[in-house]
């Protein structure tokens, strides 16, 4: 009897070091870095999402080094003679033709009632993702975790979108595991990102969901919702052709922020910027130069409708390939 109680009490001992070690597993299984637990606790305590959603998230969530490759050599580093061809192709001309003769019922309407040329919203699509034919390769979760936490000069916005597309995903009932997008996690025709999907994009079909990946008529009606919210001015000019002398101070005139309008139409005029608008002086404008094949400077003046699509993407060498390729939608439409 002495002899089956000692082995009866080794037993119970080795289970219970047992228990310990796999208690001890799954503690460490769910401690987090510093930085990834003050994100679950925000979303629980702040936006009240439920802490085993993002701990599921988060766990699923990888790191990809490619994301923090391609974002860290953007197109829009490189020269407007290199930039424009990507978007200003033969191809994306025709096609972007095809895709308004198909939606054009719905665009006349989101022009209509956003008061945004049929041409910037085709463009916008063609610039993007090529009327839908290229929405990204990359799980929208994945690129979000991945500069969110692991791309420090922006981990503050990527984390805040992150946290947009779980709210996102609670709220549009959303695969958050399942949708693809751009490296910086932008989704649907359109590309919006997150906080852009959950403030702009409309139910334009009234079905009574916001789908931007797959429903062609809300995201037309979302990207024009989009420029309609960012002060587009309809029936106004975007930008227009400058010319400059010898005694133009180019440098002081495009010096500053990428794509703030640091002037005024009258400030340009009284610099020796040669331009045609018939906007008032004090219409706020800025100098854009953009480098040719040969090293020298095509010069643009940009006005809001311009500072509008930067709202969209901040490069002006977007903007002005959406411009482009907007003009060239309507000219051969």
């Amino acid at each position: 009897m002495q002899r089956f109680m000692t082995k009866l009490g080794v037993i119970s001992v080795v289970n219970l070091f047992f228990a310990a070690t796999i208690g001890l597993t799954t503690a460490q299984a769910d401690t987090w870095p510093a930085e990834e637990q003050a994100f679950i606790e925000m979303l629980e305590t702040e936006h009240n999402i439920p802490r085993e959603r993002t701990e599921s998230l988060l766990r699923n969530a990888q790191k990809q080094q490619d994301i923090i490759d391609a974002i860290s050599r953007p197109w829009e580093a490189r020269p407007w003679h290199e930039y424009y061809k990507i978007f200003l192709t033969e191809k994306r001309l025709q096609d972007g033709i095809a895709f308004w003769q198909a939606h054009e019922e719905t665009l006349q309407r989101a022009s209509a009632t956003y008061g945004v040329p049929e041409e910037i919203i085709v463009a916008i699509m063609g610039v993007e993702t090529s009327y839908g034919t290229i929405m990204g390769r990359h799980r929208v979760l994945d690129a979000l975790y991945t500069l969110g936490f692991h791309y420090p000069p922006r981990q503050t916005f990527f984390r805040d979108e992150l946290r947009q597309f779980i709210q996102l995903s609670e709220e549009e009932n959303i695969p958050a595991t399942e949708i693809k997008g751009s490296y910086a996690g932008a989704m649907g025709y359109g590309q919006f990102i997150s906080s852009s999907y959950r403030y702009y994009a409309v139910d334009f079909d009234n079905d009574g969901v916001r789908d931007l990946m797959g429903n062609v008529v809300d995201a037309i009606g979302s990207v024009a919702n989009y420029f309609a919210k960012h002060r587009w001015q309809q029936s106004q000019p975007i930008a227009v052709p400058a010319w400059v002398s010898s005694d133009t101070p180019v440098a002081e005139l495009t010096s500053g922020r990428g794509q703030t309008l640091t002037h005024t139409v009258a400030d340009l005029k009284k610099a020796g910027v040669n331009f045609i608008t018939a906007l008032p002086d004090d219409t706020r404008a800025r100098l854009f130069a953009f480098e040719e094949a040969d090293g020298e400077f095509s010069y643009w003046v940009g006005l809001p409708n311009f500072y509008a699509i930067t709202r969209y993407n901040h490069s002006p060498l977007y903007a002005m390939a959406v411009l482009q390729l907007a003009k060239q939608l309507r000219e051969h439409r």
